[in-house]
């Protein structure tokens, strides 16, 4: 059989985003995950690979170069490739885009999260942040909640009018005031300091943040974590990795306890009320490139 390599166009065009989040739920049924990370450095580029092994599932090598020069010579600044291999003898399955699993990887994770805890009736949703990330979330969440209408703000409004033109979606140019008027507010920033403020929220809300990824990094204020019900997708990759948590809990404002369940609880994933705040943090991780890229592989057979 020949090896299948599967590219970002023709791969995309067979998923679905509800589909992709049935499938993180059932991979969170199966034994945990092992995962690891690697980086190697030759400055200024890196290599950054990211393993994981599910029992049953398989496992996953998700290797990503970032080469900061590439721009300036009309190439892409990030590349990478996922290998998939089979669980039962470790043969090589599949080599997957790397930016195809990163993407439905990603904004598929936080839309399971906002599936189990914002308000099913949610009529509005903001997005924060108008890049790539912000470009994905658009389209899952639309997936996943068809009747609610969307708005797109951004630091740059310029950047924020162009994804909103793109999408179809409205333009919000002040952000205290669209996050007041919406119900699901997605956060895809890179932000070192918070640009969500608990002070704007209101009940009922769901708060969805993604952009932060470093111990220097969060979205959300100290005033947002202690107004919410708080969820991550997983404990191994938030708490003590990920500003957004690591800061609150070492400076004593939350405890651990207020980090009620991860994606391995999703059972426990559901709203107390319909005035309840909910807040969710994706950490992301190898074992969610994993359940994503055996999502991917499974289409591309069934096609």
């Amino acid at each position: 059989m020949t090896l299948p390599i599967i590219p970002f166009a023709e791969g995309e065009a067979l998923l679905n985003w509800l589909e992709l989040t049935e499938a993180l739920a059932a991979g969170h049924q199966l034994p945990k995950a092992e995962i690891g990370d690697t980086f190697l450095y030759r400055d200024p580029d890196t290599l950054l690979s990211r393993a994981a092994w599910i029992d049953g599932m398989g496992l996953a090598v998700k290797s990503a170069t970032v080469f900061p020069g590439n721009p300036g010579k009309g190439k892409p600044m990030v590349n990478g490739g996922v290998c998939l291999y089979s669980d039962a003898d470790g043969m090589l399955e599949a080599l997957v885009d790397f930016h195809l699993v990163t993407k439905w990887k990603t904004a598929g994770d936080s839309l399971l999260g906002a599936l189990r805890l914002a308000r099913a009736d949610s009529e509005r949703i903001l997005i924060v942040g108008a890049g790539t990330v912000g470009a994905s979330l658009c389209e899952a969440f639309a997936a996943g909640f068809p009747q609610a209408k969307q708005a797109v703000w951004n630091r740059t409004t310029s950047k924020a009018r162009a994804l909103a033109e793109a999408k179809g979606v409205d333009l919000a140019e002040d952000l205290e005031t669209a996050v007041r008027a919406a119900d699901i507010i997605v956060s895809a920033t890179m932000s070192t300091e918070p640009v969500i403020k608990g002070e704007w929220l209101r009940p009922g809300q769901h708060l969805n943040l993604i952009g932060a990824y470093r111990p220097d990094m969060r979205e959300a204020d100290d005033a947002a974590l202690l107004k919410s019900k708080v969820y991550v997708d997983s404990f191994d990759t938030t708490l003590d990795h990920i500003g957004e948590l690591k800061m609150p809990l070492a400076e004593g404002v939350l405890q651990r306890a207020d980090v009620l369940a991860d994606f391995y609880a999703l059972d426990a994933f559901r709203r107390g009320g319909a005035d309840e705040i909910t807040l969710f943090k994706n950490g992301g991780g190898a074992h969610l490139d994993l359940m994503t890229s055996r999502y991917i592989l499974d289409k591309w057979r069934a096609a």
